[in-house]
């Protein structure tokens, strides 16, 4: 797929403008890059103070969006517990929801933690991912860590920066300590808790599957990139669009030796080839590590499904670690087969949701 050639200067213009006061100049430049069309942008307004501006990395990619009213599936909510908390540690604090199935009677239950995209929240996540409706289903607990505007603009994880790449660092050391915190709490099945994000909650869930495989059984990443092939806004923006000469060369551009090390848990990987967003090249560097089983045929989608084409791929690492990468043909950055009732969705599907449980209850941690 041919992404916008001039995507990185709407991206430079865009920043530009920030700096110049003029945020809403600056979204309607980004809003049409990522559509791709043309990105000239009104007429700057008057030049202010640009000290008393600080664009964040995050507006420049994902501008903010006045709020809209959600529907929620009530029925399912009263059926179990829906609560808000906080967790606080040496590295900060954050806000974050649980969700407990009305099954739970302390029996040991498997943990999906799912992190959101920019300009989302727990409530958003939960109504267009409709996790806790599967949460209710199989029975297990939903986790929605809670990213705030004070840590980001426009509330995205900082997955580009290096002090939120590392174990017990930065982002990364929250995020596990909520899910400790809610095993702690709970009687959670330890060989059964999962990680899975949106964008840039998808990039930090293969962050924490890679740095964490004590923790985590496995992984789902929709629509989000690979762990170190960013360390600044610039080399962000890069891979975002699937990078340079590198990308060409078949690599993103890792910074740590250790973030090509072999997979150590199962991944499924969701990613729209439509994406312009983030460059699909990104979710076959996701699954770099692993090859396609021979044994295994690839599925194609037949026409008669009902939901988008899709291409999905069996794949095992040279140690019999398993991973799927579901291609969907003709697909936007946004949630496969998520519900309307959120922002970013694709009600078209596939049901990346459903798949993603399915793929996660198969793999438990083995040790």
């Amino acid at each position: 797929m041919k992404l916008n050639e001039g995507f990185l200067d709407s991206m430079k213009e865009a920043f530009a403008r920030f700096r110049n006061s003029d945020p809403a100049a600056a979204a309607e430049i980004v809003k049409r890059a990522m559509r791709g069309e043309q990105t000239s942008a009104p007429p700057a307004r008057p030049h202010v103070d640009p000290d008393k501006m600080q664009p964040h990395f995050a507006d420049v990619l994902q501008p903010r969006r006045q709020s809209q009213p959600r529907q929620t599936n009530a029925e399912v909510l009263d059926c179990g517990h829906f609560s808000a908390r906080r967790y606080t540690s040496a590295a900060g604090q954050r806000n974050y929801k649980l969700y407990v199935p009305s099954c739970y009677r302390d029996e040991p239950l498997p943990l999906l933690v799912m992190l959101h995209g920019c300009t989302q929240d727990a409530d958003d996540f939960a109504a267009g991912t409709r996790m806790n409706i599967l949460a209710e289903t199989h029975g297990f607990m939903v986790v929605y860590p809670i990213q705030p505007q004070g840590a980001n603009t426009s509330k995205c994880w900082n997955w580009f920066r290096p002090m939120d790449q590392q174990r017990d660092q930065g982002e990364p050391s929250l995020i596990a300590g909520m899910t400790r915190e809610v095993m702690a709490q709970h009687n959670v099945d330890s060989k059964r808790v999962y990680v899975a994000g949106l964008s840039a909650g998808g990039a930090m869930a293969a962050i924490m599957a890679q740095r964490y495989p004590d923790l985590y059984a496995a992984a789902g990443v929709h629509s989000g990139l690979p762990v170190g092939c960013a360390h600044d806004l610039p080399s962000a923006l890069a891979a975002m669009r699937g990078g340079k000469s590198k990308a060409k060369a078949g690599k993103v551009g890792r910074t740590n030796v250790a973030d090509t090390a072999p997979p150590q848990r199962p991944m499924i990987v969701f990613h729209g080839d439509a994406d312009a967003t983030v460059h699909p090249v990104n979710a076959t560097e996701l699954v770099r590590g692993f090859t396609v089983d021979s044994a295994t045929p690839e599925r194609r989608s037949s026409v008669d499904t009902g939901a988008r084409k899709h291409t999905v791929r069996q794949m095992t690492s040279a140690k019999g670690i398993a991973a799927e990468l579901w291609t969907i043909h003709g697909a936007p950055h946004a949630w496969s087969g998520g519900s309307s009732n959120g922002s970013y969705t694709d009600p078209a599907g596939p049901d990346a949701s459903a798949e993603m449980v399915r793929f996660f209850l198969e793999h438990p941690r083995d040790y």
